[in-house]
């Protein structure tokens, strides 16, 4: 087997992400090797993701996507992200407007209290895409049924998290 074809068996039989540092390890190169294999495989058209946690495979969606806006401060990132996984949905992703570049989307792919400790661990001295745009971003959620996805908005909503509710109370006061 060659070494891009190990790499994909690598990330689309495995259960979590896969770093590119482990990677290199398993196939006995380095690092940026490792990188370059991987923008070659997808640009071929391979579905790999690049998460923070490392490369996942995309599977086929189990349930449906949907977009929610939020807005809130950095320091409200955990509860935010707590309150989505906690309902039963996963964070595809984090997407932010920018003015000159347009459309900026970060892969997520947290299921689980465990998986955002770990991105907030790795977020320690960044700033968070949100503070392009004032703490105005989006979020692609995947639910299993609309009713998670309603929980889901429910619950950001009674925490003041969702943007048309942060906006009406700050317009408020």
């Amino acid at each position: 087997m060659d070494r891009k074809a190990a790499i994909i068996e690598a990330i689309r039989t495995s259960e979590t992400p896969v770093s590119a540092s482990a990677l290199a390890r398993k196939l006995h190169v380095s690092r940026q090797i490792i990188v370059g294999d991987i923008a070659l495989i997808r640009a071929s058209g391979t579905q790999i993701i690049a998460t923070p946690r490392g490369y996942v495979w995309e599977r086929s969606n189990a349930g449906s996507e949907r977009k929610i806006a939020v807005l809130h401060a950095p320091q409200q990132m955990r509860e935010e992200l707590y309150t989505i996984v906690d309902q039963g949905a996963e964070v595809v992703d984090v997407i932010v407007e920018h003015p000159t570049y347009g459309q900026l989307v970060g892969q997520l792919q947290l299921s689980s209290r465990y998986d955002v400790d770990q991105f907030i661990d790795r977020m320690q001295g960044n700033e968070p895409l949100s503070q392009l745009t004032h703490g105005v971003h989006l979020h692609t959620i995947r639910c299993r049924d609309a009713a998670v996805f309603e929980r889901v908005e429910n619950a950001l909503r009674k925490k003041g998290l969702l943007y048309e509710e942060a906006k009406r109370s700050s317009d408020q006061g």
